[in-house]
């Protein structure tokens, strides 16, 4: 059974950071595009973040470029997420996907297409 667990989201104060992880167990190859999304409260989800487990190039938002960072970890499967210097516009449930069909991180339109592995998410509170 495919699963992505999330953890690591919480409450903190504006100017702070947060690191979230995604544990990916079942799948049945690592080599695998694996994104961070995001949706905040009355609007649609967004994709933030996105990198490949078997490559180095990494896409960012404009919004969260050069404040947050994407890693991978292949001897653990999981994929963390540091977030620093975090802004009340960043309060949001954390999603992490997984697309492992031709797996790519070239967003279609501005948005990620065809990731069809979800986490349940974690949800990140930032106070001002």
């Amino acid at each position: 059974e495919v699963q992505l667990v999330e953890s690591g989201g919480g409450l903190v104060q504006a100017g702070n950071s947060l690191r979230l992880s995604c544990a990916a167990t079942g799948f049945a190859t690592n080599r695998y595009a694996i994104a961070w999304f995001r949706q905040a409260p009355g609007r649609d989800r967004e994709g933030v973040s996105c990198m490949l487990t078997y490559g180095e190039n990494t896409y960012y938002a404009n919004s969260v470029r050069d404040r947050f960072a994407i890693s991978y970890d292949n001897g653990q499967n999981t994929v963390y997420y540091q977030m620093n210097n975090l802004q009340h516009k960043d309060t949001a449930v954390y999603y992490c996907a997984v697309l492992t069909r031709y797996p790519t991180c070239k967003p279609i339109g501005g948005r990620f297409l065809g990731f069809d592995s979800w986490g349940q998410g974690t949800k990140v509170t930032v106070s001002s």
